[in-house]
C-alpha cells in the first residue's frame, strides 16, 4: 500500500479525536520507529510503497491510537532528558515540565565535589533519578515506589541507561520507614513528583490520560490535596541533612499553599518556579 494513502486513513480515522497536526506527529513517529523511515519520505517519494508486513505495526498502533491510548505505550518507550525510558500502563508517561526539575537540581549540585545522596519518592519510571545519576556520576542515588511492577520498570531503565540506582518498594504515606530511617541514611537531596492532580481536575485532563495512566501516580482527594507533600516533608525533616534540599514538582493551583506547609516545618530560602508553560509547577527548599 502507498505510504500516503496510510496516512490519509489515519487522519480520516483519528482526526476528530486529535486534530490534523498531531496526527501528522503520531505517523512520522511511526514510520520513523517501524519502518526507519523519515517524513521527508513522504514528500521526495509520494508513490512509496510499503508491503503488508510492514503496514502491519502502523494499522495496529491506528486501532490504539483510536482508543485514545497513548503513542508512548504503543511503542513501549519515550525520552526524558535525552534518554530513552520504557513506559507501560504501570508508570506515568513522563513529562517535559518533570525535565526542567530534573534541571534545577543539576544546575545546583554539578560543581559540588563530594558524593551526594540523593533520595527521588514515587520514582515511577525511575526518569528523575535515573537521570541524576546520568549527570551527576558522583551521586549515590536511591528510589522509591508503592508500585512493585513500576519499580521493575524502572530498574530495567537503570540498566538500560547504564546507572546504578537503588531501588526500594515503599509505600511513604506508612509511618514505618526504617529502611531508611538512619543516621547514616542521611540524604543531601529528596525529590519528589507526586500524585497532585485532585479530582475536581479530572475535566481538564485528556481522554488519553484519564483512559490509560495509572490512577495511583495521578490523583488525591479534593478534601486533601497535600497528603503526600506533607508526608514527605515531615519524612524529610528526619532525613535531610541540615543545609539539604527538597524539591518537588507540584500542582500549579497550591503553590501558596505549599509555601506555608514547607513553612509549618521550618524549611527555609523557599523557592517557587513556573515551568515553560508559566505555571507554578516546581518548588525548593533548605533543610535549617
Amino acid at each position: 500500500m502507498v505510504l500516503k494513502e496510510i496516512l490519509n486513513v489515519f487522519h480520516k480515522e483519528l482526526d476528530t479525536i486529535y486534530g490534523n497536526n498531531e496526527v501528522d506527529s503520531f505517523f512520522n513517529i511511526l514510520i520513523d520507529y517501524y519502518l526507519n523511515l523519515k517524513r521527508i519520505t513522504l514528500v521526495m517519494q509520494p508513490e512509496y510503497t510499503i508491503s503488508k508486513e510492514e503496514e502491519q505495526p502502523l494499522f495496529e498502533a491506528l486501532s490504539r491510537l483510536k482508543l485514545e491510548e497513548p503513542i508512548q505505550y504503543i511503542l513501549g518507550e519515550t525520552e526524558f532528558f535525552g534518554l530513552v525510558f520504557k513506559v507501560n500502563q504501570n508508570t506515568l508517561i513522563p513529562r517535559p515540565e518533570t525535565e526542567e526539575l530534573v534541571q534545577w537540581i543539576i544546575e545546583d549540585y554539578k560543581d559540588n565535589l563530594e558524593q551526594i545522596k540523593i533520595l527521588d519518592i514515587g520514582t515511577g519510571t525511575g526518569c528523575i533519578p535515573i537521570s541524576l545519576a546520568k549527570s551527576l556520576p558522583k551521586a549515590k542515588v536511591k528510589a522509591l515506589d508503592i508500585s512493585t511492577k513500576a519499580l521493575e520498570v524502572a530498574k530495567q531503565n537503570a540498566e538500560l541507561n547504564a546507572v546504578e540506582v537503588d531501588f526500594i518498594e515503599l509505600n511513604i504515606l506508612e509511618t514505618c520507614h526504617t529502611e531508611l530511617d538512619s543516621a547514616s541514611q542521611k540524604f543531601d537531596v529528596i525529590v519528589s513528583n507526586p500524585p497532585y492532580v485532585r479530582e475536581l481536575e479530572k475535566a481538564e485532563m485528556k481522554g488519553n490520560v484519564l483512559k490509560h495512566e495509572p490512577e495511583l501516580a495521578l490523583f488525591v482527594d479534593n478534601t486533601n490535596p497535600l497528603i503526600f507533600y506533607k508526608a514527605i516533608t515531615e519524612f524529610a525533616t528526619h532525613n535531610l541533612k541540615a543545609g539539604g534540599t527538597l524539591y518537588f514538582e507540584i500542582n500549579q493551583y497550591l503553590g501558596s499553599e505549599m509555601i506555608q506547609l514547607l513553612e509549618d516545618f521550618n524549611f527555609k530560602d523557599i523557592e517557587l518556579k513556573k515551568d515553560m508553560f508559566g505555571n507554578n509547577r516546581m518548588i525548593k527548599a533548605i533543610m535549617s
